[in-house]
């Protein structure tokens, strides 16, 4: 296995992590210092180092707990970073965000519902967006709400209606209309079609497809389940306990997964074959507390391959392959080992 450490600086990016850290607890007064036992912390990043390409969509995926959220909230600036930094578009992001840095990065939230102010018709919601940003003189904001309505697949007509009255999958497209409204660099989309109906969640997917196409829009697609993005993402990041633990394009990470928390992932995907799972990759257990992250490589008490090395060193994420790297001291080992039903390389 390789040992030169990734350099995304190498790669233009209209958005960039570098070193991320956040942590929650311990002791904030010297009176609680006093009174209490030893400050335990909780890592929820450790360390994060992500870019995002012009134009792509960048699957961030994990289970719960992973961070993932922690993450999007540092992004948009509705949390701050105990450590490192963000940048969009070459441009440091500053801890308090100002009106231009805030328009720069929009997200969509799981919950379409509780995330659109029920009070409000959508055409009030769309148009004070479009004033208070200056997207548009004020002659203009009905054409521009409805273009904008048109692109998420809704008519002119729900401009003077309420959230209440929409379904859950218009309620998201709402979402998505609101969050492009002011132009933005980066689209941020936490688990958009968790909340929604399995027949419904086609149909957003596709949307967010088509506006990458249509705008040339940058989305980080954050999910918890690796089959949501297989035909939507150009690239595969895998989060685990606050770190990353593999990147790479999407046919080469479901072809060839070079982490075993990957290829555990990959393997839980339901498929109607006999072959669909590999026992041997089906995880133990639930995730450590981040309370307490174990030695090692923070995956090794749930992987099948761990070994003492496992146990006694903390693998970094380093470069594999063209375009792929992974945190795993048993990568190479992991390679020889078949992945069932892999998927065919997309066109």
């Amino acid at each position: 296995m390789s040992t030169a450490v990734q350099d995304p600086g190498l790669e233009p990016s209209v958005l960039r992590v570098s070193a991320l850290t956040k942590r929650y607890g311990g002791h904030s007064s010297w009176l609680s210092r006093l009174t209490s036992g030893p400050s335990v912390s909780l890592k929820a990043l450790d360390g994060i180092d992500l870019h995002l390409r012009p134009g792509e969509i960048l699957a961030l995926v994990g289970e719960s707990g992973s961070g993932k959220s922690t993450l999007a909230k540092i992004l948009v600036g509705s949390a701050t970073p105990t450590s490192g930094a963000v940048s969009v578009a070459g441009q440091p992001a500053p801890a308090r965000r100002d009106k231009e840095s805030s328009r720069r990065v929009q997200m969509v939230f799981q919950d379409p519902y509780s995330s659109l102010n029920p009070r409000i018709t959508v055409g009030k919601m769309l148009s004070e967006l479009l004033l208070l940003h200056r997207i548009v003189p004020r002659s203009e904001v009905r054409a521009e709400s409805v273009r904008l309505l048109n692109l998420v697949g809704l008519e002119e007509d729900v401009l003077g209606a309420y959230p209440s009255q929409f379904s859950g999958g218009q309620r998201q497209r709402l979402a998505i209309a609101r969050a492009l409204a002011v132009r933005p660099d980066v689209l941020i989309a936490d688990e958009p079609v968790s909340a929604l109906d399995v027949s419904v969640q086609a149909t957003i997917l596709e949307l967010f497809a088509t506006l990458r196409s249509e705008l040339g829009l940058s989305i980080l697609f954050i999910a918890h389940n690796l089959a949501v993005v297989q035909h939507l993402a150009d690239r595969v990041a895998v989060m685990y306990l606050g770190r990353i633990v593999e990147v790479a394009e999407t046919s080469a990470l479901f072809s060839a997964p070079r982490h075993p928390y990957t290829r555990a992932l990959i393997d839980s995907i339901p498929r109607m074959t006999e072959t669909s799972v590999n026992d041997g990759f089906e995880l133990d257990g639930e995730p450590p507390s981040p309370y307490d992250v174990p030695a090692g490589c923070r995956f090794h008490p749930r992987c099948p391959l761990a070994s003492e090395i496992c146990r006694e060193n903390d693998p970094p994420l380093l470069t594999i392959g063209p375009a792929h790297s992974s945190a795993c001291l048993k990568a190479d080992e992991l390679a020889a080992i078949p992945v069932p039903n892999a998927p065919q390389e997309r066109a």
